[in-house]
């Protein structure tokens, strides 16, 4: 296989990685792995048998320009974001192509925005930070339940999941973050990133089925916080997750994800419930799947794929909600998402 015009993905070895290799080779895209692993990268590639390893690593430009030359974009995966993302996005620019990621990490996506507008802008190359199940996802209910609005004073973001299985990138973003924040907590009020010491609340939240009234950690914040005001002009944007799901992600005992199904998935259900508010009336829009990994996969390489097509609304550095058709990318995830939206 020829690696030109191929989709590179960054990190391929991990667990989403894998998943986003079997998305890339379905929809038909020439893949080429990389990441710091050689030995992983070849075992990787002996399963799947027509993909090009070319490994990199972070601290190495002159690596990380060779697994992207000739690329039509690639996809970093790897975490923790803080490490990866700019010399995978620097290298990404270097090579004239778009970038697209899924970090969930909170000051990582701020630094993006911060960081790599300009010479994105300049370069007219689309970056696409935190296209993923936390960020991306809700980042595109948000847009698709305002519609025609351009402002609103708040956006909630419910994140109803029925167990979380944290990989173990997941739990090296989080201690990433942790310790970047120096413990406290962070919410996004008045236009703002805060960080706080208040302690975490408790909240029932009505879940669509199949979940149902279940109790939230309320400002259990992710990364929607900076995707979701990067463009919209909503000066409070508020996250929530199920107390079984936070109970799992803080226990150190709790197991990597196992795969139930063909398609490597796990047992676990998610609901997100979007409600955004302006001057007294109200929109929602929800999601609802299986799998916050596995699902993913479609949505960054959607983003790769309409890219490609040229079916973009922006370029520079822009959140899924700003660089797409919210409710036609949503509606395009089917039957990976199911989707309730606005009419």
């Amino acid at each position: 296989m020829s690696a030109a015009a191929a989709v590179v993905v960054y990190g391929a070895t991990g667990h989403t990685g894998r998943f986003i290799i079997a998305e890339l080779r379905r929809r038909g895209f020439a893949t080429v792995i990389s990441g710091r692993d050689a030995a992983q990268l070849g075992v990787l590639a002996a399963e799947w048998g027509d993909v090009v390893v070319r490994p990199a690593t972070v601290d190495d430009a002159s690596s990380l320009d060779r697994a992207l030359a000739g690329a039509a974009a690639v996809i970093n995966c790897a975490g923790p974001f803080a490490v990866t993302a700019g010399p995978v996005v620097e290298a990404a620019l270097r090579a004239g192509i778009p970038y697209v990621d899924v970090a969930a990490e909170i000051e990582a996506n701020v630094s993006m925005f911060a960081d790599y507008a300009e010479a994105a802008r300049k370069t007219d190359t689309p970056v696409v930070p935190a296209m993923a199940f936390y960020g991306g996802l809700g980042d595109l209910l948000v847009t698709a339940a305002m519609g025609e609005w351009t402002a609103a004073d708040v956006a909630h973001v419910a994140y109803g999941l029925s167990s979380w299985y944290p990989t173990a990138g997941t739990r090296a973003a989080g201690q990433v973050s942790h310790q970047r924040r120096a413990g406290r907590r962070v919410r996004f009020a008045d236009g703002a990133l805060q960080y706080h010491d208040d302690k975490a609340s408790e909240q029932d939240w009505l879940f669509p089925e199949p979940l149902g009234r279940r109790v939230v950690i309320a400002e259990f914040t992710m990364a929607d916080v900076v995707t979701v005001p990067s463009h919209l002009a909503v000066p409070e944007v508020r996250t929530y997750m199920t107390v079984e799901a936070a109970r799992d992600l803080a226990k150190e005992d709790t197991p990597e994800p196992e795969p139930v199904d063909a398609l490597g998935r796990s047992n676990q259900i998610f609901v997100v419930d979007v409600l955004v508010r302006a001057g007294g009336v109200e929109r929602r829009a929800t999601a609802r799947g299986q799998d916050i990994y596995a699902v993913t996969a479609p949505l960054v390489v959607e983003a790769v794929q309409r890219i490609l097509a040229g079916h973009t609304r922006t370029t520079g550095v822009a959140s899924a909600g700003a660089m797409f058709d919210a409710a036609g990318f949503l509606r395009a995830l089917t039957p990976h998402l199911s989707v309730e939206l606005p009419h």
